[in-house]
């Protein structure tokens, strides 16, 4: 009786279906015999084999990433550096020169300024925000470009439409981290983009519980190398992980609408206060890209909002200790409102002078304005707001 303990139980038949995607964190999957594993690897046959070469809950995020991007054939990965990994390991070879926004995700630039130059991976950076200086900075040996539509944590516009044409002439492929947009806001796919990469973990989940990525390729041949290098590199997800992100999903418009509306409130109301030197919000006419972002955009600003207080780190300590009711946290895109200091995490690992010529002061905050009451955030950064001035 007790060897019937270790025997796995056949899952129970039933003339209904589950309405709730079933959690499968099984690592393996058991084939009747060889000759249908064969069929399996060979894509005669639809199967899983392996949790690393990719699971259930997996599948169904990327479907519906996919469906979202206009896209197909999208992979899950572990985070979103996970997808920025999988993507230059599994397209850039040594000698290749891979050009990027000066403006990126914190870690995209460690990549690019610390860790690609080790495999012989040559990198420079420029600005996103200037096509010409994009197309200056061009090499010989030039492979890809990196850009995010809408940078972080600085809110900058790139001039994708004319990026997208300097790929097209050069035959360079243009990867968009498409995190802080969205495709509620815009599918590069459909303006030229050959790879987007998300990162789930943020608005796409949504709520501060699971780590992943998302990386889809328009050439097949592209997805292949990328798919064969998160396998090889164990850029695993985790199934529960993706079971959450799939719950998440479902609210996605709904929060993205609620938060987008509250973060143009909020960007005019603190706007307003003493002490803010300025104001970053794409719709706002103030800012840098205001024009760029309303012909690519529209109306849509998204959630983030991006603002500078006199006073340098002592302004920051004191801000972030008023605000008790907001969390001071590196990250984006959850339900509440969450707020980030570059200086001290995103950014950290630049210089000053770095930091400084992208325009990153210890007195910058990024917020990722949540579904919260309006009023309740206008009053409570007000309040914080002041506290910083002393």
């Amino acid at each position: 009786m007790s060897d019937e303990l270790i025997r796995r139980t056949p899952w129970p038949e039933s003339s209904s279906r589950a309405v709730v995607t079933p959690l499968q964190p099984s690592v393996v999957y058991a084939s009747d015999s060889p000759d249908a594993l064969d069929d399996q690897y060979e894509g005669r046959a639809k199967g899983f084999t392996y949790a690393r070469e990719g699971h259930p809950n997996a599948e169904v995020l990327a479907r519906k990433i996919d469906a979202l991007e206009g896209a197909e054939g999208g992979l899950i990965v572990g985070s979103g550096m996970a997808a920025v990994t999988a993507t230059m390991l599994g397209l850039l070879k040594a000698g290749d020169h891979v050009l990027g926004g000066d403006q990126l995700y914190g870690r995209s630039l460690r990549m690019m300024r610390e860790e690609l130059p080790r495999f012989g991976v040559e990198t420079s950076l420029a600005d996103p925000t200037d096509g010409a200086a994009m197309a200056a900075a061009v090499r010989p040996n030039t492979k890809l470009v990196l850009v995010e539509l809408v940078s972080n944590p600085t809110l900058r516009v790139a001039d994708i439409e004319a990026i997208a044409t300097l790929c097209k002439e050069k035959g360079l492929l243009l990867v968009v981290d498409n995190t802080f947009t969205t495709p509620r806001s815009y599918q590069p796919f459909e303006h030229g983009a050959d790879v987007v990469i998300h990162s789930v973990t943020k608005l796409l989940a949504g709520h501060s519980d699971v780590t992943l990525g998302y990386v889809a390729a328009a050439d097949p041949a592209h997805r292949e190398a990328i798919y064969v290098t998160a396998v090889t590199t164990g850029l695993t997800p985790s199934p529960f992980d993706c079971w959450l992100a799939e719950r998440g999903l479902y609210s996605f418009n709904l929060r993205y609408d609620r938060a987008e509306e509250n973060a143009a409130a909020l960007a005019d109301h603190i706007a307003a206060l003493p002490g803010v030197t300025r104001v970053l919000y794409p719709t706002r006419p103030d800012h840098p890209d205001h024009n760029r972002a309303a012909h690519l955009l529209g109306a849509r600003g998204g959630n983030m909002v991006s603002f500078e207080v006199e006073g340098g780190r002592g302004a920051a300590n004191r801000l972030t200790q008023a605000a008790e009711n907001i969390a001071f946290a590196p990250t984006l895109g959850d339900i509440g409102t969450t707020l980030s200091h570059p200086a001290s995490s995103s950014h950290r690992g630049l210089t000053p002078e770095a930091r400084a010529a992208i325009g990153i002061s210890e007195g910058f905050f990024r917020v990722s304005v949540g579904c919260e009451d309006i009023g309740l955030l206008k009053a409570e950064f007000e309040a914080a707001i002041r506290a910083a001035r002393g």
